[in-house]
């Protein structure tokens, strides 16, 4: 399996915005891509720092998962709500249970 970590710097106040937007948008698009799995979002109020983790079946699901154009508008409505540029990275995920 292998996932995709992005980092988020948000506007703490628009938070609740972004979760709302990512559940709304950006999931349901997420469910229709080729070896997806699951996702998880963590967030922090306090600071609006987030991580959004994407599980994938294999790498290659990943990384066209990362440039599949029906999630291009997604992300960019979530753009204006951010208080730094995301950053991305691949990982293998490595299941201990």
């Amino acid at each position: 399996m292998f996932a995709r970590v992005t980092h988020v710097q948000a506007k703490p106040e628009k938070l609740a915005e972004i979760v709302a937007l990512y559940n709304d948008s950006v999931l349901p698009v997420l469910q229709q891509l080729q070896g997806f799995k699951s996702t998880f979002l963590l967030t922090d109020p306090a600071s609006g720092k987030g991580m959004s983790i994407t599980l994938w079946e294999t790498e290659a699901d990943r990384l066209a998962g990362d440039s599949d154009p029906a999630l291009r508008d997604p992300i960019v409505a979530v753009m204006p709500l951010l208080a730094a540029a995301p950053v991305a990275q691949g990982f293998d995920a490595i299941s201990l249970t």
